[in-house]
């Protein structure tokens, strides 16, 4: 936010006005005056003076800061933040002569002309752009770090790789503002990306204490976390639709293993293809020529892995019984003008349905954030209840629900119910503050509810028999199978859009890539 130096040049941004512009003079506007040496709280003084008599001008402001030694940690008196500068509010012939009867060592500066020929003009502030300046200034110029490199460095944690997570600011000074969640020495601090009040130039700063934003994470259109760490699992939950939807039902993953081996011995679907053949796997083939070049790179992504690491695939998924609850892939054909699909399967019934997610989306490439909706598929899962009549409906959750289960007692309570806690302010270290705790009751109140609501028609039920296996599942008891049916799949849709917008709960936004597999 640094003023550039005053240069002699033929464009020089501080001569006076020798004239009134007629066509602005009436509009109020922020203009910038130059003063001269440590005099900036003099003219700020001046004109608060004569605010109540002097028509048309209406606001001073003259950011200040403090400084602190650093040998005896003693912080100075305020100083202005802007050496030689003083923002006013207000029109321009009443600034221009205001200047030359009370201060006439000040100047008020031009814009830098960008193209031969053009009138060089007053430069002036947008409002906008100003309040956000004042509200930052007064709530973050103490704590803020100026950064050397480019903004776009930050896109990219150095030492993984891993695309840092992108978020929006919901309220507060910074609100509106997206940023990148970025570690500095175990500090995890918000950069975002600031422009020059004077110029065309951009910046990239920090603000530390990130945790006391309330943000909401975007989804990172060129390189999301989740998108990359459900890579395999799409690869491989796409051939197992396509063996399901074929038949194979109790005999899919060996068949997987048996296409993902040879695969990785020899990448060629078209050898891939004419083997089927001739073990007569016609049906299987035809479905394989059916794959698009999008698909086929996912799957041979997932082959050159397990070519590299054996067993891979069979060590990861040695156990299946339903599809995760959102996939990219539906597996099975919709007849025309149908959005469900039936799969029977040994023991249960599979309901797919087509689910459009929209969520909001940032394309750093191009510095716009977007809303963008991506069709995916439910998966849900029906048999008889046995013990109480009527049905059972469920949705994979088998991981997720796993580790969950998992926690207990004060830990359990703390991470499902946990409200606040107070910890130490970041500007008096013996003061307290309230923090927010990572619960599923601050974070993802529809999962809280499921979890505690005795009333809750959703319920987590562990290690579900279905068959000769058990699973974790979010399930509802019901007579009416379609009613029961929107009411899962509305409860567990909202569940996975509040974990994955979050950007708490970090440890359970990775367990849900094992529920929804996200593009």
């Amino acid at each position: 936010m640094t003023i550039p130096e005053h240069t002699d040049t033929e464009t020089d941004r501080s001569v006076k006005p020798r004239r009134h512009d007629k066509l602005n003079k009436v509009d109020f506007q922020w203009f910038v005056i130059r003063t001269l040496p440590h005099q900036e709280r003099k003219l700020a003084d001046l004109l608060s003076a004569h605010l109540s008599h002097t028509h048309n001008i209406l606001e001073v402001y003259c950011p200040t800061h403090t400084t602190v030694n650093l040998e005896d940690k003693v912080r100075k008196p305020q100083t202005p933040l802007f050496a030689g500068y003083v923002f006013v509010l207000s029109t321009q012939e009443a600034l221009v002569d205001f200047i030359d009867k009370q201060y006439p060592d000040g100047t008020i500066l031009y814009e830098r002309r960008t193209e031969s020929g053009r009138k060089a003009c007053l430069l002036t502030i947008p409002e906008g752009q100003m309040r956000f300046f004042k509200d930052f200034n007064e709530n973050y110029a103490e704590h803020v770090i100026v950064l050397e490199r480019p903004y776009n460095n930050y896109a990219f944690n150095p030492k993984t790789g891993e695309p840092n997570e992108i978020v929006k600011v919901l309220d507060g000074p910074l609100k509106g503002r997206e940023g990148y969640l970025t570690r500095f020495h175990k500090e995890r601090r918000l950069v975002f990306n600031m422009k020059a009040i004077d110029s065309n130039r951009h910046f990239a700063v920090s603000i530390p204490n990130v945790w006391n934003f309330q943000v909401v994470r975007l989804h990172n259109t060129e390189g999301d976390r989740q998108t990359i760490g459900t890579r395999k699992a799409r690869a491989v939950d796409w051939l197992i639709g396509m063996l399901e939807s074929c038949g194979y039902d109790g005999k899919t993953l060996p068949m997987l293993y048996e296409i993902v081996e040879s695969l990785a011995v020899k990448p060629s679907f078209a050898e891939l293809r004419k083997d089927l053949i001739r073990k007569g796997h016609e049906a299987l083939s035809q479905r394989m020529a059916s794959l698009s070049a999008q698909d086929a790179e996912l799957i041979l992504n997932l082959v050159r892995y397990e070519h590299d690491n054996p067993g891979y695939v069979r060590n990861h998924w040695d156990k299946h019984v339903i599809r995760p609850f959102l996939t990219p892939a539906s597996g099975v054909e919709f007849e025309d003008g149908k959005d469900e699909a039936v799969l029977p399967h040994a023991h249960f019934t599979e309901i797919i349905r087509k689910t459009d997610i929209t969520e909001q989306a940032y394309r750093p490439s191009k510095g716009e954030e977007e809303s963008i909706t991506t069709t995916y598929y439910s998966h849900i899962g029906i048999m008889s209840d046995m013990l109480h009549g009527g049905y059972i409906l469920f949705a994979n959750w088998d991981i997720f629900l796993g580790q969950y289960f998992l926690t207990t007692g004060k830990a359990n309570e703390r991470l499902v119910e946990g409200t606040i806690r107070n910890g130490k302010s970041a500007k008096n270290g013996n003061a307290q503050e309230e923090k927010l705790i990572e619960s599923f009751r601050n974070f993802a109140p529809t999962l809280y509810r499921v979890l505690t609501d005795k009333d809750s028609a959703v319920k987590a039920l562990r290690r579900l028999k279905i068959g000769e296996e058990t699973l974790n599942v979010l399930a509802i008891m019901a007579t009416d199978i379609d009613s029961a049916k929107e009411r899962l799949a509305t409860t567990c849709i909202e569940i996975c859009k509040e974990i994955n917008a979050t950007t708490h709960l970090a440890v359970w936004r990775r367990y849900l890539q094992t529920v929804w597999l996200h593009q």
